[in-house]
């Protein structure tokens, strides 16, 4: 019997090191995994036979895929992931353990990790509260989000309910 596959999901074409790249983000999330790495046995565009691989792996049980295979693309702001987290010590850790071994910090909850890709570390109670119909409590809210590198729930809050 065939196994079951997701019809959609993200790939991530990295210049190099995207076994490794998993392997970092599989580390940092419950319910994760390296499934798979195919290492292309056909000379390409992007390398010799066995220099082009591809890394099926899985973060919060959803599926992605990756490929090492040269610099001819980069990431950028354009595409990002976004992690909802439910309180700070979640929202802290996550955010702390991508940006370990050279990780960039951004503004309003943003990061760009050791490979390049730009991540997103949330509070999920942010969008409701960006969401409200109340426009000035919004506004505080969204205010106080865009003053902060790392998202403090508990000065959104504050900002939020002033």
């Amino acid at each position: 019997m065939a196994e079951a596959r997701a019809k959609i999901f993200p790939f991530f074409w990295y210049a190099k090191e995207a076994e490794q790249a998993a392997k970092f983000y599989a580390s940092i999330f419950p319910d994760s995994r390296v499934d798979r790495v195919t290492s292309m046995q056909s000379e390409s565009p992007s390398g010799p036979p066995g220099s082009v691989k591809v890394v099926d792996f899985t973060l919060f049980g959803q599926p992605f895929q990756a490929m090492t295979a040269g610099p001819h693309h980069e990431f950028n702001d354009a595409v990002s992931m976004v992690v909802l987290c439910e309180d700070q010590a979640e929202l802290d850790r996550y955010w702390n353990a991508l940006l370990q071994g050279g990780g960039k910090p951004q503004a309003c909850g943003w990061l760009i990790d050791r490979f390049g890709l730009r991540w997103q570390i949330v509070p999920a109670a942010l969008e409701k509260m960006m969401q409200d119909p109340d426009s000035a409590r919004s506004k505080r809210a969204t205010d106080a989000m865009l003053q902060m590198v790392k998202l403090d729930i508990a000065a959104l809050d504050k900002a939020y309910r002033s």
